[in-house]
């Protein structure tokens, strides 16, 4: 699986790749249906410190996109939150393709 990273006014990081990779990895072991992934990694500024760190998930599958992004103040914790709803996503698109 192909997982591309894109990062907007943020130095690229080889240790949030190996975080976000291994949490899809974990994803496409568990969801067999995955094609490919687009991470965003920005930061935001704002007169708020509690965020402006940005994690966006785009997942290629059979049939519409899934996405999620979160905004929290780093980006390990806005990574695991966009984790999070992703699995959530793709479990209930599991559910609906075993239904049919």
């Amino acid at each position: 699986m192909d997982i591309n990273f894109n990062y907007v006014h943020v130095k690229a990081s080889t240790r949030l790749e190996e975080v976000v990779t291994e949490k899809i990895n974990k994803l496409k072991t568990r969801f067999d249906f995955l094609v490919g992934a687009e991470v965003y990694f920005k930061t935001e500024n704002s007169s708020s410190t509690d965020e402006g760190r940005i994690c966006e998930i785009k997942l290629s599958l059979p049939g519409p996109l899934v996405f999620a992004s979160a905004n929290e103040e780093n980006f390990d914790m806005a990574i695991s939150k966009c984790t999070n709803e992703i699995k959530t996503q793709l479990q209930k698109r599991k559910e609906k393709m075993q239904t049919h």
